[in-house]
């Protein structure tokens, strides 16, 4: 498809959002992606916002990827939506039979009616033809709204684990126990927290998440009434050309009010053995996972135990590049390295099975990735983590978080890194302040 582009300066780039994103309340479709100007050079755009479905896709199981590459090839244009960590099902001799209460989809992408290409002071829609006559009425609405302040719950949050504490440290040690027998040698191992019957403004949430954790692939998502509102730091995989980027987290430190305090855990996670075995671990597996659909010679590490600084936490995070073999599409660069190895472990296969027994909840869409394609086939995708999704018509709240587990890992140190990366996410339901809680069994 052929879009016309329109762009506007900004007076109040800050105020334009504001209401841009309480006009979204209008839609029972969209995508928001947020960067929140996190200085990352590898991203295209300070914000998109994808809104209004034209043809949307929506697999609830089975030929997910085959059904996505033939809806890609019918609309010729942009589509944003996510990939579920279940579609692992489909790439591997898996299956997935835990509780599910948000019954999301498997996979579920829309070619937008509108996009909302926000950089600097600039705001750059791109519509069809037929929509024209909407984009200056449209701007006219949004400049003219009035912000409402949003309240976020009905009734007070009281979620409770899907795992107790004691079940959770019982299975770091098991899982140990299959390191050690050389089975794996690194898990990501992840247990859920949850509600039903609990009505919450999906908005509201978004809104207090992202002040409070705002990082660099933020998104909010809504398909009818499936949303998800996460504050992700981590990205799985970008295309641009035939250039691939892959940016996997493992390590993370709390981060301190008190500067010193906080150049400590900084300084510790840079120096750990233990965060640095985990981080290299998951290098090399991503390394292997592109080396299948990559020209020769061109896989790199670009950047090893970069350290970075998020408003909750500290973060090792490494690059890993790769130049996509010309005969190959950019589904089969995906195809070829999903799930992430950073919300998996390795080996792969082995790890993801060991996954699937000791985890209690299905994954669904956490761990899985969010993101869009371009209609050059140019994409960008974040890992979907330190995300609330919300199932509005069973009244179904959800986080999960999870922690890597190798030789050296001890339970109760896993268990509390779990609780330092749902602290925002449960903050924000339950204003309870998760880190300084005694147990969360």
């Amino acid at each position: 498809m052929n879009r016309l582009t329109k762009t506007f300066e900004l007076e109040d780039k800050d105020l334009f959002l504001k209401q841009l994103f309480q006009w979204a309340e209008n839609f029972d479709t969209l995508l928001w992606l947020d960067g929140n100007d996190y200085p990352l050079k590898e991203t295209k755009h300070d914000l998109i916002f994808a809104v209004g479905a034209l043809t949307e896709i929506a697999v609830q199981s089975g030929s997910g990827f085959q059904r996505f590459q033939e809806f890609q090839e019918q609309i010729q244009d942009w589509c944003f939506g996510y990939f579920s960590y279940d579609l692992k099902n489909e790439l591997f001799d898996l299956s997935s039979s835990n509780a599910d209460g948000l019954i999301f989809p498997e996979l579920w992408f829309f070619q937008p009616e509108k996009i909302f290409f926000v950089n600097g002071n600039s705001v750059s829609l791109h519509y069809p033809p037929a929509l024209a006559e909407d984009i200056s009425v449209d701007m006219n609405t949004i400049s003219n709204l009035k912000i409402n302040q949003s309240s976020q719950l009905s009734k007070a949050a009281n979620l409770e684990a899907r795992m107790t504490k004691e079940d959770y440290l019982n299975k770091v040690n098991a899982l140990k126990g299959h390191i050690q027998k050389g089975d794996i040698y690194e898990v990501n191992f992840c247990m859920e927290w949850f509600q039903k019957g609990l009505k919450i403004n999906p908005y509201g949430v978004f809104n207090q998440l992202n002040q409070l954790s705002a990082a660099p692939f933020s998104c909010f998502l809504r398909h009818k009434d499936r949303y998800a509102m996460s504050a992700s730091p981590e990205r799985y995989l970008m295309k641009t050309g035939q250039h691939l980027i892959s940016q996997p987290i493992k390590g993370t430190s709390k981060r301190f009010e008190d500067q010193s305090l906080d150049m400590a855990s900084k300084n510790y996670l840079s120096q750990s053995e233990k965060e640095r075995s985990e981080n290299v671990m998951i290098v090399d597996l991503v390394r292997n996972d592109l080396s299948k659909v990559a020209q020769k010679g061109s896989v790199a590490v670009n950047e090893l135990f970069g350290i970075y600084s998020f408003e909750q936490v500290h973060h090792m995070i490494s690059t890993i590049s790769a130049d996509l073999k010309e005969d190959l599409t950019a589904l089969d660069a995906i195809k070829a390295s999903f799930p992430m190895g950073s919300m998996t472990g390795a080996p792969k296969l082995r790890a993801m099975q060991l996954i699937e027994d000791f985890e209690v909840s299905k994954r669904g869409l956490y761990s899985g990735a969010i993101g869009y394609f371009e209609p050059n086939g140019d994409f960008d995708f974040n890992v979907a983590i330190r995300a609330i999704l919300y199932n509005q018509s069973e009244q179904y709240v959800s986080y999960s978080v999870g922690s890597a587990i190798t030789a050296a890992s001890e339970a109760e140190a896993e268990y509390e890194e779990c609780l330092l990366k749902a602290n925002a996410l449960s903050r924000v339901l339950t204003q309870d302040d998760f880190t300084k809680a005694a147990s969360h069994d």
